[in-house]
């Protein structure tokens, strides 16, 4: 970590970073909770979320502008919009106002599909290949750490003081890491020439179907998201098993972020060690054996244990997959292989959620945790039979000639 704190510019991308990181802590559960305390309606308390991932579906058109635009300017002038975007909420008074959240949550989610792609396509003009682990390690340990208070310090606020002052706090932080952002020293590589609309929208998608280690490993985690989404809808269902309120839920996320934490800090160690590839499957494998000990646990401390162990394996899982995406994808497409990223990953994660929501009205919560663990376990060994040869990679530098700028359309589809 000493060498990657070293490179100029990482420390005050580092500190910018954290800092908006904290205020989306802070935000995130304010917005469905503020609207579930104006309604009195669970639904459209949900219909917040909804409108959080609805920007996703746009995705690929956003990582058009993400690549032809210099990547720090976006993290800047993002920041400062995100800032701005989050102003509107300190009108909101009653239940009238209702649109007003579902409005800035849309706008978050816009923020949450460029600002990360164009975090990818900056981090690789600061560093080189070998410390970008390092980054999205450290990045993910921070990120976790704050989702073990920022969460209960928003909800006190909202509670005590209300949410317009949480949305002045979350507005404040989104401005100093632009300001930090914009105090960084960077050459960028000029944006390559346009091509057609068409092909610049697809240009992601090619390159993730013409990569064959990337496409496995994305194949692989889809599979998996297909029922990590159940987790959500089954966690009351396992706390009632044992006699426990809603509200102990957060003991449970509590565990998860302090495994988390774990991962995060030792994700880059992983990674040098095993390979990317190898990573995300052990990455993937951790999370099916957490599910098992949930399933199996005779007291509600084991299944807590069960809790820590999944936190561990989340980011391994993707800080490997995050870095191997990196490292492979050239950098005048990282901004759009990011955005296809985001919308193939968030399909299967729709469709687990509504799946999820309807198998806990019909199965008890250790079949459904079953069903994780064996699809988890699908999607890893789907990896492991498809990529024998890379799961020991050797480490390639940049601009290895095994890694071609952009490959054709199609290529290497078997």
């Amino acid at each position: 970590m000493r060498k990657l704190f070293a490179q100029p510019g990482f420390p005050r991308l580092f500190g910018g970073l954290s800092t908006s990181m904290l205020g989306d802590s802070v935000m995130l559960l304010v917005l469905s909770m503020w609207v579930k305390t104006l309604t009195g309606s669970n639904a459209m308390a949900g219909l917040t979320f909804f409108f959080m991932v609805l920007p996703a579906l746009g995705a690929p058109l956003l990582g058009v502008w993400v690549d032809r635009l210099p990547r720090k300017a976006i993290l800047v002038w993002g920041n400062f919009a995100s800032g701005a975007a989050v102003l509107p909420l300190v009108l909101v008074r009653d239940a009238n106002d209702v649109w007003l959240i579902w409005v800035v949550a849309f706008l978050y989610g816009i923020s949450f599909v460029v600002l990360p792609a164009a975090l990818n396509g900056l981090l690789k003009e600061l560093l080189p290949d070998e410390l970008l682990v390092d980054a999205n390690s450290s990045l993910a340990t921070i990120k976790e750490g704050f989702r073990l208070f920022g969460p209960l310090v928003g909800a006190a606020i909202f509670a005590t003081v209300g949410g317009w002052l949480v949305a002045v706090v979350d507005a404040t932080t989104f401005v100093a890491a632009g300001l930090l952002i914009a105090t960084i020293k960077v050459s960028e590589t000029p944006a390559p020439v346009k091509q057609t609309f068409r092909e610049d929208v697809l240009g992601g998608v090619r390159f993730l179907l013409g990569d064959r280690v990337l496409r496995h490993v994305l194949a692989g985690l889809g599979i998996s998201i297909l029922v990590i989404g159940f987790f959500e809808s089954s966690i009351y269902a396992l706390l009632d098993a044992f006699g426990k309120q809603a509200t102990f839920a957060g003991a449970f996320v509590t565990c998860q972020g302090v495994g988390a934490i774990i991962g995060g800090l030792t994700a880059a160690r992983a990674v040098r060690r095993l390979g990317e590839v190898s990573t995300c499957t052990v990455g993937l494998i951790t999370l099916a054996i957490s599910t098992v000990v949930c399933i199996v646990a005779p007291t509600i401390a084991v299944v807590l244990v069960g809790a820590a162990i999944c936190g561990l394996g989340l980011p391994w899982t993707f800080v490997a997959f995050t870095t191997l995406m990196q490292r492979r994808s050239p950098g005048h497409l990282i901004g759009r292989v990011s955005t296809a990223v985001e919308v193939l990953l968030s399909t299967p994660q729709a469709i687990s959620l509504a799946l999820g929501s309807l198998l806990v009205s019909l199965l008890s919560y250790r079949q459904i945790f079953a069903i994780i663990a064996t699809v988890i376990l699908l999607g890893a060994l789907q990896i492991v039979l498809t990529l024998r040869d890379q799961l020991r990679p050797e480490p390639l530098a940049a601009g290895d000639p095994q890694l071609p700028a952009e490959p054709a359309p199609g290529a290497d589809l078997l």
